[in-house]
């Protein structure tokens, strides 16, 4: 039986940073510096390509090819390497009849394409929705890449990518994918992070174990470095990067960088790498998180709960405004209660420390675009 992975899926992909500028010595790099910055062991597995890998036309027997003025070796080549390193290789198609930038996309190649990735040593698909033709249903597509997924010889993640778009809510769950893209595309900055995060409050329901919400690659560390001017827009502060990664792992996102790892700073590698913050992104019940607003300023301060297989919960307090705000959470509103002498007891996930056991809820100032995000165990008060 061919379950792949039932956590979010965490590695790196090569859009946000190089867009079309890829190679085989970036990815070859890349792969270095998931192992050598520990990166790998952290728990990022996935090297992945993204759009404008192949030349502009199939072959003369309709495959896909490679451009070999970008991968000389080839894609089995780059694949054995990449699988030398502990790492597994993705790779991206898409469900219309060309890809967003143009390059052959898989329709009506959907077996053909799955059979070429397998004999590649492929381990992910990305697959976008750019060029869908109006007639076909969003479902059926997604329905075809799936079944010949599954019937290529090789474990291959699915990670579909169609935006949120077409209700896509209520059936990606019955495609087979593993993860659905749920927004549109992220730009390196903070408005992009908010209006992200802020549209899927309330869609909790609709993410979980192999079939995950995806709000789109990581901007940690990008700070506004990159080959296509659209995303490199901005930049944000290590504390908003912090902010972002704390948001997208409880909410139980894919994590996948989106920065140059070959060249990350300090405190990059540090909100990249939290041990704790990836340990709630990764819990086996892979429970979505929802959101207990700010009595007095819901629209930006609001607490993100998220329950835990062990029993306690992920808290994240965040402040979206441009102003300090007070944020607080009532533990009436997660299920606890102190009539019956129940509270929780808080480890705060960045600083690694025990903050204390509390009985009725627990309140913060917090700064502009941060947040506190808690491990909270739950204690006999």
């Amino acid at each position: 039986m061919n379950t792949i992975k039932h956590t979010p899926a965490m590695g790196w992909n090569s859009w946000n940073t190089f867009s079309e500028k890829i190679d085989e010595e970036l990815l070859r790099s890349s792969a270095d510096a998931i192992v050598s910055l520990g990166l790998r062991d952290a728990g990022y597995e996935y090297v992945v390509i993204d759009d404008c890998w192949s030349l502009k036309r199939r072959g003369s027997k309709g495959d896909l090819v490679a451009d070999p003025a970008k991968f000389p070796s080839g894609m089995k080549a780059l694949a054995d390497y990449i699988h030398g390193k502990g790492l597994k290789f993705g790779i991206y198609s898409c469900a219309g009849t060309r890809t967003c930038a143009d390059y052959p996309a898989s329709f009506e190649h959907e077996f053909q394409d799955a059979e070429t990735f397998a004999s590649w040593g492929v381990d992910y698909l990305k697959y976008d929705y750019c060029f869908k033709p109006a007639g076909i249903p969003g479902n059926v597509l997604y329905r075809r890449m799936n079944a010949a997924l599954r019937n290529c010889g090789r474990p291959i993640l699915f990670s579909a990518c169609n935006w949120g778009a077409d209700n896509v809510y209520e059936w990606i769950r019955t495609t087979g994918a593993h993860s659905f893209r749920s927004t549109g595309d992220i730009q390196d900055n903070w408005t992009s992070v908010e209006k992200l995060f802020k549209s899927q409050i309330g869609k909790e329901p609709y993410t979980g174990a192999y079939c995950h919400s995806d709000l789109d690659m990581l901007i940690v560390g990008m700070k506004g470095r990159s080959e296509n001017s659209w995303i490199a827009l901005g930049g944000c502060t290590d504390e908003e990067y912090r902010t972002h990664f704390s948001l997208w792992a409880i909410y139980g996102s894919p994590l996948m960088i989106g920065c140059d790892i070959r060249n990350m700073s300090d405190a990059t590698k540090e909100t990249l790498m939290n041990k704790d913050v990836i340990a709630i992104n990764q819990d086996a019940e892979c429970r979505g998180a929802y959101c207990v607003p700010q009595w007095n300023n819901p629209e930006q301060a609001m607490t993100m709960v998220k329950p835990l297989s062990d029993g306690g919960y992920a808290l994240c307090m965040v402040n979206f405004g441009d102003a300090p705000s007070q944020v607080s959470v009532q533990f009436w509103d997660i299920g606890l209660t102190s009539s019956q002498h129940k509270g929780l007891s808080l480890y705060d996930c960045w600083s690694h420390e025990d903050i204390g056991a509390f009985a009725d809820g627990y309140a913060d100032t917090i700064a502009p675009h941060a947040c506190r995000l808690f491990r909270g165990k739950v204690v006999d008060i």
